[in-house]
């Protein structure tokens, strides 16, 4: 065997079954090495954005990494973008990066580059291959690493001498490193800060904001009559009908910091304390008064549901919540198209268990409420800010959960970062219906023009966030990579498109003209 196959092989043995590829010269031993592995399925992706944003999308949905296949530095450098937006959502995450032959290094080939440099603002963990016989133990440690709770990116470099020179198979095994527990003085002090009097907040992100977790959230509410309000990015929240309903904060910080003006007293589970996304002329960073009583619980990496169960013991918490989310899907009014209208359609139709991706912007703000009372779903939203994540996170929520229905919500502006996804889509057949929301800008952007302080933006300005000229054509782009498309200017026509395509098995694209 040689260190490609003893690698592959490893990793393969330790549950890693799916690759997002977009290889080069100095992975092709890596590449050989997959035929090797009969249970990995191997996805190329035109774009190595989309490979590390369908990454992040099945490392949400599986609570397991996939492989990632990256060329070189620049190769890893197109892709870190997404890598940022999966390190800040806790996903497992494993980049596996091809570098040149370790004696052809000092000669500074074109494609030269610290690879390392690229790696560490967007990983949690890095190594590199000491020798071929050490490439597959240097994989699985890389492994173990991503898989610390609630999950990490783990990033490592495999010389190609490395992966083509002999090499024996590896005894090695995989550790996965323990997850931490809250304490029990943490557990203490955030249940008397919830049983003061005043207005109280459980500020949850992360874990808990699965389904199990939430239901313990319900309890402890139930108990102090707690507000539950969560992150306004959230990597994976489990909500709809017959789930413990949860506020979401808002996104700008003035009405962020009105939300939270009466709070007294705040506890923490899987979330730092809420602070603004941008700072603004003369409006807060820092959104809780400054006389909140901050608990800290229980960030990202301590285990979340673990210590919701506990802190509803200690306050000898009901069994149960007092309020689930009723189901709740109104059916729009007909007439032009627009964000609240295509919320209420997509709640009305979509099918049970559905995976949302949301990219929808200033559009998705909008529709979010709409869908609280949807059948039971996940959705996951934009932790990192980085744009270009929704179509490759549908991806890797599709390949993931293949029996699921997945829904991208996606904005045109951000769409056109990554819409190679839609050709990987139609290649591997995956039942993803995409949205396009198409207002013709960057909506948010002219939004945050004027929130800056910018008075009277001139026509250059406007130009920079201006996409009508030439103007898009989303149905065409779609059916050139294989993908069916319609255009819906009205609630009917979009109610219409909608219902084919969610019930088709397999990829389709709705442009959603919004007026």
């Amino acid at each position: 065997m040689n260190g490609a196959e003893t690698l592959i092989t490893a990793l393969n043995a330790n549950s890693v079954d799916v690759c997002f590829a977009n290889p080069g010269t100095s992975e092709m031993q890596l590449v050989a090495a997959i035929d090797t592995a009969p249970d990995m399925r191997a996805i190329l992706c035109l774009f190595e954005g989309v490979v590390t944003g369908a990454a992040d999308g099945y490392g949400r949905m599986a609570d397991r990494p996939a492989l990632t296949l990256l060329h070189l530095g620049p190769g890893l450098g197109n892709g870190t973008a997404n890598l940022h937006n999966a390190k800040r959502a806790g996903s497992p995450v494993l980049n596996m990066v091809g570098d040149h032959a370790t004696y052809h290094l000092q000669y500074d080939a074109p494609l030269t580059a610290d690879v390392k440099g690229f790696a560490k603002p967007v990983s949690d963990w890095v190594g590199v291959s000491k020798s071929p016989g050490n490439l597959a133990g240097t994989g699985l440690k890389a492994l173990g690493e991503a898989m610390r709770y609630p999950g990490q990116v783990a990033t490592f470099i495999a010389p190609a001498d490395h992966a083509w020179s002999t090499a024996q198979r590896t005894r090695s095994e995989l550790t996965v490193p323990s997850v931490p527990r809250a304490d029990s003085t943490g557990i203490e002090d955030a249940a008397n800060a919830l049983k003061a009097d005043g207005e109280v907040v459980l500020y949850l992100g992360g874990r808990a904001l699965r389904e199990d977790a939430l239901w313990q959230a319900g309890r402890i509410a139930a108990a102090t009559g707690a507000r539950l309000i969560c992150e306004t990015f959230t990597a994976r929240l489990q909500r709809g009908a017959g789930r413990v309903p949860v506020e979401r904060l808002p996104y700008f910080g003035e009405q962020a910091a009105d939300a939270l003006k009466d709070v007294t007293a705040m506890v923490c589970v899987g979330a730092n304390p809420p602070v603004s996304f941008f700072a603004y002329p003369g409006k807060p960073s820092w959104l809780t008064p400054e006389e909140t009583i901050l608990i800290e619980l229980a960030d990202r990496t301590v285990d979340a549901e673990d210590a919701l169960v506990r802190l509803a013991d200690a306050l000898d918490a009901p069994p149960e919540p007092v309020a689930l989310q009723r189901a709740a899907a109104p059916p729009p009014d007909d007439g032009p198209l627009a964000p609240v209208g295509i919320g209420q359609a997509v709640a009305q139709l979509m099918p049970q268990n559905a995976i949302v991706s949301d990219e929808a912007a200033t559009a998705g703000l909008a529709m979010f409420p709409s869908t609280a009372g949807a059948p039971a779903h996940d959705w996951l939203m934009l932790t990192g800010g980085s744009i270009g994540q929704g179509l490759p996170l549908a991806i890797g929520a599709a390949v993931a959960c293949p029996d699921r229905k997945v829904i991208a919500l996606q904005a045109d502006g951000s769409a056109m970062y990554t819409l190679q996804s839609l050709w990987t889509m139609a290649r591997e057949n995956l039942d993803v219906t995409t949205i396009i929301l198409n207002n013709g800008s960057y909506a948010i952007l002219n939004i945050e023009l004027q929130r800056v302080g910018v008075e009277n933006p001139g026509p250059k300005a406007l130009s920079l966030l201006d996409l009508t000229n030439p103007a898009i054509d989303w149905v065409s782009l779609a059916k050139g990579m294989g993908v069916s498309a319609k255009k819906a200017s009205t609630v009917a026509e979009f109610q219409t498109a909608l219902e084919a395509a969610l019930n088709l098995k397999g990829p389709a694209l709705i442009e959603a003209c919004i007026s």
